[in-house]
């Protein structure tokens, strides 16, 4: 009988000490490449320099904004190590740039690298990786396609759904509209210039009378506005990134050319388009936002907007704040803030996917009232509602109701 006790308990003590070693081991801590105990290692890529050089105040929003969340100790106790470099908006540089960060620098994951044509151009590359390439700064309707590109998403409503707001908008209220269309010729423009034919429907080719394409390394679209004039059209949709949607306000003022115009809400920001081609030019442009203009005094006394301007005063005081992307880079730095904060312990690309691919009814401070981010492992969209505005005076006032519609890859 003794024996048998002695068996027993050793028996016992192996069951013990076996359940002990299998919570160690869940409780482990996971990594991959960019990740540790001590730190999160962050790439992005941005027009620093270029044709789209405006943009790059987001890069430098999220700096501020990631030095924030470090000086008060990091996520789960990990500090943002954010590695951004200039690509100057041209897909070459983008790929040069993507590989340093992923072979080079090593790091957890790509956040935030902007424009449609350079992210197309590293989006096979980054998911062979299978490196995250999240929340990229660009609305094409490309970005939502989970099946083929698993490792790819987006972050702000799509420039098809947008479109499509729009084109209800002109059929209500201009329903024998003659429409001109100026895009860029990219997968950019295009997605813009879809979005309106599909939600005019079988009217679009009866009321888009001139589809004009321009290319981002001109100087100067003047000739195009020009051209656009003489076909006499009243509505014109304007899909041009910032330097172009100056120079087309600017240029439809002086020649004297007012129809109805819809400008894309890439290009909105007061302080980088309206106010340089001037705000008696600008008045009564139609566009689209889902945040809070920060130069609405309907926002004044609002908290989201208080925080927004303490952060700044404390991280980033030479910000210009009539920069609507400024506000931009704020909102998306908070969802990837969130991203990582759910992955805990488990900080591996595989896992980054799966907690962004988990988003629910995320409000990051910033967002128009109304519009939440969410999204499945078959919805890479987080953003899909948009409010329309007017430019009135020196700022843009909303009308209307929130709308909403998805339009995925």
């Amino acid at each position: 009988m003794p024996a048998m006790h002695v068996r027993l308990g050793a028996f016992s003590a192996a069951l013990v000490l076996a359940a002990a070693l299998s919570t160690t081991a869940s409780a482990q801590k996971r990594y991959d490449t960019g990740a540790s105990d001590t730190e999160i290692k962050i790439g992005n890529i941005m027009p620093y320099s270029g044709p789209a050089s405006a943009y790059g105040v987001i890069g430098k929003t999220e700096e501020a904004y990631f030095r924030k969340i470090n000086a008060e100790g990091g996520i789960n106790g990990r500090k943002i190590n954010f590695v951004s470099y200039d690509d100057a908006y041209s897909p070459p540089k983008t790929v040069e740039q993507a590989r340093k960060l992923v072979e080079s620098d090593e790091v957890l994951l790509i956040f935030q690298s902007l424009g449609t044509p350079p992210n197309s151009a590293i989006q096979k590359y980054m998911n062979s990786k299978k490196v995250p390439q999240l929340f990229v700064a660009t609305g094409a309707t490309k970005w939502d396609d989970p099946k083929n590109f698993p490792w790819t998403m987006g972050w702000q409503p799509n420039y098809q759904t947008e479109a499509r707001i729009y084109a209800k908008y002109i059929l209500k209220e201009k329903p024998n509209a003659k429409i001109a269309i100026l895009y860029q010729n990219d997968d950019y423009g295009k997605d813009y210039v879809k979005g309106l034919k599909d939600g005019l429907g079988a009217k679009a080719e009866s009321m888009i009378v001139v589809e004009e394409s321009y290319e981002v390394a001109q100087p100067t679209i003047d000739s195009s506005i020009v051209k656009l004039k003489s076909t006499d059209a009243d509505v014109f949709f304007n899909v041009t990134t910032p330097k172009f949607a100056a120079q087309s306000i600017k240029k439809m003022h002086e020649i004297g050319w007012k129809p109805m115009h819809f400008l894309n809400n890439v290009s909105v920001s007061i302080g980088s388009v309206m106010k340089p081609a001037g705000f008696e030019a600008s008045q009564g442009i139609i566009s689209s936002n889902y945040y809070k203009d920060p130069t609405d005094p309907q926002w004044k006394d609002d908290p989201a907007m208080k925080a927004w301007n303490a952060f700044l005063d404390k991280y980033y005081p030479e910000a210009n704040r009539t920069d609507s992307a400024v506000m931009y880079g704020y909102i998306v730095a908070q969802g990837l803030e969130h991203v990582l904060k759910a992955c805990g312990d488990d900080v591996t690309r595989a896992n980054v996917m799966k907690q962004a691919a988990s988003i629910k009814d995320f409000e990051p401070a910033g967002l128009l009232p109304g519009i939440k981010a969410n999204t499945s492992p078959t919805d890479f969209a987080p953003l899909s509602q948009v409010q329309l505005m007017r430019f009135k005076g020196e700022s843009w006032e909303l009308f209307g109701d929130v709308l909403s519609g998805d339009v995925s890859g």
